[in-house]
């Protein structure tokens, strides 16, 4: 049986196929996605995730395949993403699962919103599916539990980060935030950043605390994907995980009817 599905995206900049890959796996599951993002805006790529001639330069590495770039233009470029509903305005009750997807955006817009949190937290409660996806994964790290001490909802949990030997970082770095398919009304940010705003592994390790595990798998691929699952929790490492991060979900929502 179908599920309704709040896949969440930043309006900042999200890293294409990790909001492409999941939105069109879950669909093609045959659940009914609804997209939120901060300000009810189309969530566009940055530019750099759209460009197959792109080459990683700290792992050395082409990240977007062709024809990734094609499908994830479509969807920019027509309407499918046309009118996400805001976070502040989405309930949790309506919803069976919440899938933060990435982009280095989702630094800026998702991880100390509190809208997101809230349906994060209300999700949780509920007993229900929360996804995260390579940098979303930092709302995870800074949503607190009040009847736990304010730990990190993830404390004692196994999660997937993005590795910090892989995060843009070192002398020199101006990184821009430049979308592809920007508007006058839907142009993100002008920031600049020395880099990545923060090290998400070493924040993970301290979130999950001693008798958790955050797995930041350097040898992370396309052929070879990290994703963690532990209830209510499945969290992927970056872009090269974006499709296995899709397929768990689905794979873990399809457990929820034999339940």
């Amino acid at each position: 049986m179908g599920k309704k599905v709040l896949i969440c995206a930043t309006n900042y900049g999200t890293w294409g196929e990790e909001l492409q890959a999941p939105w069109d796996i879950i669909k093609a599951a045959g659940h009914a996605v609804t997209l939120a993002t901060p300000l009810g805006k189309k969530p566009l790529p940055l530019a750099i995730s759209v460009d197959s001639a792109f080459v990683d330069p700290v792992i050395n590495a082409a990240t977007n395949p062709a024809d990734v770039c094609k499908r994830i233009k479509e969807l920019t470029d027509g309407k499918e993403w046309d009118n996400p509903i805001t976070f502040k305005d989405a309930k949790m009750e309506d919803y069976d699962c919440i899938v933060l997807t990435g982009g280095l955006g989702a630094m800026i817009d998702m991880a100390n919103n509190w809208a997101l949190h809230k349906l994060i937290r209300d999700a949780v409660i509920s007993n229900k599916l929360v996804g995260a996806l390579c940098y979303s994964v930092s709302a995870l790290v800074f949503l607190r539990d009040p009847q736990q001490d304010m730990k990190s909802i993830i404390y004692g949990k196994k999660i997937a980060a993005h590795p910090a030997s892989w995060d843009f970082y070192g002398p020199g770095w101006d990184f821009t935030y430049d979308l592809y398919g920007a508007t006058p009304d839907n142009n993100g940010t002008d920031v600049h950043t020395p880099g990545f705003l923060w090290p998400l592994e070493h924040l993970v390790r301290d979130a999950v605390g001693p008798n958790g595990t955050c797995v930041a798998n350097t040898k992370a691929n396309r052929d070879n994907p990290e994703v963690a699952y532990d209830w209510p929790f499945v969290t992927g490492t970056s872009v090269e995980s974006s499709i296995a991060y899709g397929k768990k979900i689905v794979e873990v929502l399809a457990t929820l009817d034999e339940e």
